[in-house]
C-alpha cells in the first residue's frame, strides 16, 4: 500500500534479499524433500534438483492412481479393498513391497520417460529407485537396443521417424518431440492382443563387473496413463497416451548365492576423503554399527583390510577424476570384528557444479565370491612413486612390524589399549591419522 512502511529485517536476520531468498527457497525445498515417500538416509542424500524432479515424478505418479476410475479400478486397489474394506492409502498403492517378484516394476512414458521405477531395480541394476525415477528410460539402455525400445513404446511398432533433412533423435537421449500423440479412437482397445509386450534389453548395472551391462526380459502391455493433465502446443488438453508397464527380469536365472545377497544391498555417503557421514538401515545390518560409531572413527579406511587398501585408494582417485569408481571388491570390518565381503561402486554427487560428497552402493557378498574376485585382482602396485599420489597413503614411511597375534588372546580392553597405541604412535612418528599408514596403524591387530 502507498505509504506503507516496510518492516525491517527481524533480529539477527539479514537485509540482503537474495540471501533471503535464497534461504526461503533451501527451506522449501527441505519442506517438500521431508514430504518424499522415501526413507530419511535417502532424502538425505538427495540434491535440490533431484529433490524438484523426485516431486514432480510422485505428483504424477500421485495424479494416476487418484484418477476416477471407479467402474474399472485396477486389480492392486480391488485386493488392497477387499482386504480393508476401504481405500488403501496411497503410498501403499505406489510404494508396494516387490521383494518376491524375480525382478522390478518399470512403467515408461512413450515420450522415453521413466513414470515409475519400483525400489527393487536397486537389487538388480545397483540403481537406486531415486536415481532413475523421472528420468529418461535411454540413459539407462545399451545404444544398440534403443531403437528396439523404442519400437516396443509404439502401438504399432512403428515409431515416427525425422523427416528428411531434419536431425534423427540423439542417441540415449528421450524422444521429446518426436513422440507422436493419439486421440482414443485412433488406438487399439486397451485389452487389445496389439498392445502386448515381450522383448530384450540391455540395461546400464553397476553390479556387473564384466559388461556394465545385465540383459533384461521386459514383459508386459501398453496402457493409458491416466490423469497426466498434458497440453498440446496450442492449450488444448490431450487425451490419457499409451505407456509400457511391464516387469522386468534378468534373462538368467538368479543363483542361489545371489538369491541370499540380493535383499541387503546398502548405500553410504561419505566425505571426499571417504569419512562416513550416514549408513542406511540395511547397512546397519550388515555391519552391525551406528551411524554415530562410523562417524566416529574417522577416515573410512579404517574398516578396510589392509591387503585392500591400496586398490580402493586407486579406485579412489578414479572416482575423484571420473566421477565414479567402477567395481570394486573388497573387505570391510563388522562390529563384531569380522571381515565382510562387499562389491561397492561409489560415484561422486556434484553441488554448484563442484563434488560434495560420495555415495557408495554395496552389496555383501559370501567368502568364496570375495576370495575368487582377490585371485584375479592384479598385483601390481596401483601408483607409480614417481607421482605426487604416493603420498596419499605416505610411501616415505615403512610398514609397521605388527606384533605376533598369537602371543595374545587379544581381550576387548587389550585390543582397544592396542589400536590406541596405534594411534598415538602413528602421530608420535608424524604420520598424517588419515593416510592409509595411518589408518592401518590405527587397527586392531586382532582382527587379522
Amino acid at each position: 500500500l502507498p505509504g506503507r512502511v516496510r518492516p525491517g529485517p527481524a533480529e539477527g536476520g539479514t537485509s540482503n534479499p537474495s540471501k533471503r531468498h535464497r534461504e526461503r527457497l533451501n527451506r522449501e525445498l527441505e519442506r517438500l524433500a521431508g514430504l518424499l515417500p522415501f526413507p530419511e538416509e535417502v532424502v538425505a542424500g538427495l540434491d535440490k534438483l533431484s529433490v524438484l524432479r523426485l516431486s514432480a515424478g510422485y505428483l504424477r505418479t500421485k495424479s494416476f492412481f487418484s484418477e476416477s476410475r471407479d467402474e474399472k479400478p485396477g486389480l492392486l486397489a480391488q485386493q488392497l479393498y477387499s482386504q480393508t474394506g476401504r481405500k488403501a492409502p496411497l503410498h501403499l498403492l505406489i510404494f508396494t513391497d516387490l521383494q518376491a517378484l524375480n525382478g522390478f516394476v518399470l512403467v515408461v512414458t512413450s515420450e522415453g520417460l521413466i513414470f515409475y521405477s519400483s525400489h527393487t531395480i536397486q537389487d538388480y541394476l545397483g540403481f537406486h529407485q531415486t536415481d532413475v525415477m523421472h528420468q529418461s528410460v535411454f540413459e539407462l539402455i545399451h545404444t544398440e537396443d534403443q531403437q528396439e525400445f523404442r519400437r516396443n513404446l509404439h502401438w504399432a511398432l512403428n515409431p515416427p521417424r525425422a523427416p528428411e533433412g531434419e536431425p534423427s533423435p540423439e542417441v540415449g537421449k528421450s524422444l521429446g518431440s518426436s513422440a507422436v500423440t493419439y486421440k482414443p479412437d485412433q488406438l487399439p482397445p486397451e485389452n487389445s492382443s496389439f498392445l502386448e509386450r515381450s522383448f530384450v534389453c540391455r540395461f546400464r548395472c553397476l553390479l556387473d563387473n564384466s559388461s556394465g551391462f545385465l540383459a533384461l526380459n521386459l514383459q508386459g502391455r501398453l496402457k493409458f496413463l491416466h490423469g497426466q493433465n498434458k497440453r498440446s502446443e496450442d492449450g488444448s488438453a490431450l487425451p490419457p497416451q499409451l505407456a509400457l508397464f511391464a516387469i522386468s527380469t534378468p534373462l538368467q536365472p538368479p543363483s542361489i548365492l545371489q538369491i541370499r545377497t540380493k535383499n541387503m544391498i546398502f548405500r553410504t555417503k561419505h566425505k571426499l576423503d571417504f569419512t562416513p557421514l550416514a549408513c542406511d538401515a540395511k547397512g546397519k545390518i550388515v555391519l552391525g554399527y551406528t551411524e554415530a560409531e562410523l562417524r566416529m572413527c574417522g577416515t573410512g579406511y579404517q574398516f578396510v583390510h589392509a591387503a585392500d587398501m591400496l586398490y580402493c585408494a586407486e579406485n579412489h582417485v578414479r572416482m575423484m577424476k571420473t566421477g565414479e569408481s567402477g567395481l570394486t571388491v573388497f573387505r570391510l570390518l563388522t562390529k563384531e570384528n569380522r571381515w565382510k565381503w562387499v562389491q561397492a561402486n561409489a560415484r561422486l554427487v556434484y553441488k554448484n557444479g563442484k563434488p560434495e560428497y560420495i555415495i557408495v552402493t554395496q552389496r555383501p557378498l559370501i567368502d568364496e565370491e570375495g576370495g575368487e574376485h582377490l585371485r584375479k585382482r592384479s598385483m601390481h602396485l596401483p601408483f607409480t612413486f614417481a607421482t605426487g599420489e604416493a603420498l596419499l597413503y605416505q610411501s616415505a614411511y615403512p610398514l609397521p612390524v605388527f606384533p605376533d597375534p598369537f602371543q595374545s588372546k587379544g581381550k576387548t580392553s587389550k585390543s582397544n589399549k592396542t589400536s590406541h597405541s596405534y594411534r598415538g604412535r602413528a602421530q608420535k612418528n608424524g604420520i598424517d591419522p588419515s593416510s592409509l599408514l595411518g589408518a592401518v596403524m590405527q587397527q586392531d591387530k586382532a582382527v587379522y
